[in-house]
């Protein structure tokens, strides 16, 4: 027989998501910041055996939203509980169970298997304060599976991963078995150039960054991209580009790099800045960024 499902990990933000995506895949397909809010997508990476297929989602962190992009954010969360046949709760050694109550009760009242991950076990001292974590969580969800976890170092996650395969239910794969992801490729280069400005500008002015690629074209052994980043105030663009264009060349340097071994490619990447006001409430600019079909 074989064996298929929906693994989808939900999780407050800043908790390790991302980075737990990426180790159980085996890809590095989410885009990782110290910054919250750095997931703004639902990201599908797929793993294949030859007798089992796991559809992982990495998905925003749980937060109230403020504005409609966060609105957006919150529906890819919530939207994880509805299709999932595993669901991977993360939280981390100093999160305050509490937070984000109403979407923790959802979870609570889940009847799929539940697998609570508590990461960052590695900042810990002794195990005396990581039972007492567990003892807490084991209240909150009493029908979940425990993982003290470091996705960062790799600890626990194999186990981690042999019992997500023993719960998979019996199914044919639901994607070809040389896919990695349901995205297109210019969703990767999008959010690496975002991953870039998240770690070079500080402030608001990367959660008023989105990216959109205008160009993609792939030959053989190169690509030529095109792409704009859009701000929302002229103060911002200012940033994004820096003195003498300075920051602007520093984000198309690393973002080059990162692509070039993501598509293992020579890549020409050319890069804009641009103002559209209020983009993150405007339902027209959500539409055209991909978070609102």
């Amino acid at each position: 027989m074989h064996k298929a499902g929906f693994v989808n990990i939900v999780g407050n933000p800043n908790v390790g998501k991302s980075t737990l995506m990426n180790d159980l895949v085996g890809e590095r397909l989410s885009i990782i910041t110290a910054k919250a809010q750095t997931t703004r997508h639902r990201i599908m990476g797929i793993v294949n055996a030859d007798d089992y297929q796991i559809v992982f989602s990495d998905t925003p962190g749980v937060l109230k939203p403020k504005y409609k992009l966060q609105e957006s954010m919150l529906e890819f969360s919530e939207g994880a509980l509805t299709d999932a046949d595993i669901l991977i709760y993360v939280t981390d050694i100093v999160e305050d169970p509490l937070k984000n109550k109403d979407f923790l009760d959802k979870v609570a009242k889940e009847s799929i298997p539940i697998l609570l991950i508590i990461n960052k076990i590695d900042l810990l001292t002794g195990n005396a304060d990581l039972l007492k974590i567990i003892d807490r969580w084991k209240e909150i969800l009493p029908n979940a599976e425990v993982f003290p976890t470091s996705a960062k170092e790799h600890f626990n996650v194999d186990n981690l991963m042999k019992r997500i395969v023993e719960l998979l239910p019996d199914s044919p794969p639901f994607f070809g078995k040389d896919a990695l992801t349901d995205k297109p490729a210019r969703f990767f280069v999008t959010e690496i150039i975002r991953e870039k400005i998240l770690l070079n500008c500080d402030k608001e002015v990367p959660y008023s960054a989105e990216v959109l690629v205008e160009k993609f074209d792939e030959k053989e052994r190169s690509i030529h991209i095109m792409a704009v980043v859009y701000v929302e105030r002229d103060s911002q663009k200012a940033i994004v580009i820096g003195k003498g264009g300075a920051m602007l060349k520093r984000i198309g340097i690393d973002a080059r790099k990162d692509i070039e071994t993501f598509f293992g490619k020579k890549v020409y990447l050319e890069i804009f800045v641009k103002v559209e006001k209020d983009w993150r409430n405007r339902e027209n600019k959500l539409r055209a960024f991909g978070y609102i079909e």
